[in-house]
C-alpha cells in the first residue's frame, strides 16, 4: 500500500521541479519586463496623443479639446463617445509607433544578421549553393547535390 503513495510523491516532486524550471527559465522574467515596459510605453504614447495629436486635430477642426467633450444623450443616459474616439486614436498611434519604431527596425536587423525566417516556410536555401529550393527536395536542382530526406527541419503548419 505504501508504494502508490511513494509514486504519487515522486510525481508531485517532479511536477514541482518542472514548475521551478519554468519560473527560472527566463521567459517568465522577460514577459514580466515586457509587460512593465509596455505599460510605461502606453502611458507615454497616451500622453503624446493627448498633448500633441489632440491639439493638432483641434487646430484642424476647431476647438481646444476635440474629443473629450463629444457626447449625446438618450433618455437621460449620456454616451461619451468622445472618450472612445480618444482611446481609439491612442490605440492607432500606439500601433503606428510600435510598428514603425520597433517591428520594422527589428525585422530589418534580423534580415541583415541572417536570423529572419524565410518568406515561404516550405522553401529553404540549399546548404551547398544557397539556391532557394523546396523543403521536400532531396536533390538540389541548381548544384545537383544530394541532400537526403532530413536535410531541412520539419515545417510546422
Amino acid at each position: 500500500m505504501a508504494k502508490p503513495i511513494d509514486t504519487s510523491l515522486d510525481k508531485t516532486k517532479s511536477v514541482l521541479k518542472e514548475f521551478q524550471g519554468f519560473l527560472l527559465r527566463g521567459n517568465l522574467v522577460d514577459l514580466a519586463v515586457a509587460v512593465v515596459v509596455g505599460a510605461a510605453f502606453t502611458s507615454i504614447v497616451k500622453s503624446f496623443t493627448s498633448v500633441f495629436i489632440g491639439p493638432l486635430i483641434g487646430l484642424v477642426f476647431g476647438g481646444s479639446t476635440p474629443f473629450a467633450s463629444l457626447h449625446f444623450t438618450v433618455n437621460g443616459q449620456v454616451f461619451a463617445y468622445g472618450l472612445f474616439l480618444n482611446d481609439l486614436l491612442n490605440f492607432i498611434v500606439t500601433c503606428a509607433v510600435v510598428f514603425f519604431l520597433v517591428v520594422k527596425p527589428v525585422a530589418a536587423m534580423l534580415r541583415r544578421l541572417g536570423y529572419a525566417p524565410p518568406d515561404d516556410p516550405h522553401r529553404l536555401p540549399c546548404p551547398y549553393c544557397a539556391t532557394d529550393i523546396a523543403v521536400a527536395a532531396i536533390k538540389c536542382p541548381q548544384c545537383t547535390s544530394d541532400l537526403g530526406h532530413d536535410w531541412a527541419p520539419v515545417a510546422e503548419d
